[in-house]
């Protein structure tokens, strides 16, 4: 028996330890964790000896899950920031101690909005990457650099819609989790040998 082999066959050992019952859901909470998600979670479970099929699915709800209360979350957090009022200066003309003026309509009220920051480098990267790949694409592409989790949370603060974010992140978990799962079946069925 190579070192793989046994590195991994003590590693199911272990795993036999916990509950059939319970190892899914192990492999669900895996998937939750930002950087790990489904793909790496799921492979986890397989590695452990679960079915991949069960792996893929408790490990693609996991990373869903998470991805939802991060959009549920961020479109909370936008809404009280964008609907909040913007700042009202009033300036008053003559000298130091010169009175109010008695009515609002003569006052020089002046409406304005808080000077706002310049845009970082990473918000002009991400719109310059969303008006060239759109939201599909940027879900889809956006695990290869960062976590589900980021993406979704980018593109909701954007402005995207919730529902439309949930598909295009539901529509990427599902690949990336399919094409892991089925990499790490291949890779321990034909080239390890467990």
């Amino acid at each position: 028996m190579n070192p793989i082999q046994e590195l991994i066959t003590n590693f199911q050992n272990l795993v036999t330890q916990v509950p059939e019952i319970i190892q899914p859901f192990i492999v669900m909470l895996a998937g939750t964790i930002p950087f790990i998600e489904g793909e790496l979670a799921s492979m986890i479970g397989i590695v452990g000896g679960l079915n991949p099929i069960v792996a893929a699915i408790a490990a693609a709800a996991g990373n869903f899950l998470s991805v939802l209360l991060v959009v549920l979350l961020t479109s909370r957090a936008r809404s009280a920031v964008v609907s909040r009022s913007s700042v009202r200066v009033a300036a008053t003309v003559g000298a130091e101690g010169a009175p109010p003026f008695a009515d609002d309509e003569s006052a020089p009220a002046f409406m304005e909005t808080a000077p706002a920051k310049p845009e970082s480098k990473g918000r002009q990267r991400l719109k310059k990457w969303l008006t060239r790949y759109g939201v599909p694409g940027a879900s889809i592409l956006g695990p290869l650099a960062i976590p589900t989790q980021f993406t979704s949370a980018f593109l909701v603060a954007g402005g995207t819609s919730r529902a439309w974010v949930l598909l295009w992140q539901a529509v990427a978990i599902i690949l990336w989790t399919t094409v892991t799962t089925v990499s790490a079946w291949a890779a321990l069925t034909f080239v390890v040998g467990v």
